[in-house]
């Protein structure tokens, strides 16, 4: 079974979402995981619009990348320039290193409204993204 790890700098919002597309679209014929070069706690935006899609995230817990050591790695996704950027080495030779730049919205400061179309809008791309992610690689 594959291994695929989805990056983030606090393992809180982009990457949670990944991961619970990836494990909803793969099932049980892959292992998800999800992590960050920080840990700052499940996003409640995150969650709530994952729910608005039937993903139940809420179980996830916000995970450093240090306690998968030992993992090897048949792809390594980071979702946001800062992870790319300034994550610690991985020891993965065999790992496909994939990248794109998600918008964080948990960044975003303005209505509720407007606050809920940037999640779902980084939502709906990081969803698209996983669609085809899988389409290629699996």
């Amino acid at each position: 079974m594959k291994n695929i790890l989805v990056l983030c700098t606090g393992n809180s919002c982009r990457s949670q979402m990944a991961h619970g597309y990836l494990k909803s679209m793969v099932g049980d014929t892959a292992n998800i995981y999800s992590a960050g070069i920080e840990t700052h706690g499940l996003n409640p935006g995150a969650v709530s619009i994952m729910a608005e899609d039937e993903i139940d995230i809420s179980n996830h817990t916000s995970n450093h990348v240090d306690e998968y050591n030992g993992v090897s790695w048949d792809y390594i996704i980071t979702v946001c320039d800062h992870a790319n950027e300034n994550c610690p080495f991985i020891p993965a030779p065999n790992a496909v290193r994939l990248h794109h730049n998600f918008s964080d919205p948990s960044k975003v400061e303005g209505s509720e409204e407007e606050i809920h179309a940037a999640f779902l809008n980084t939502r709906n791309e990081i969803k698209e993204y996983c669609r085809k992610f899988i389409e290629t690689n699996l």
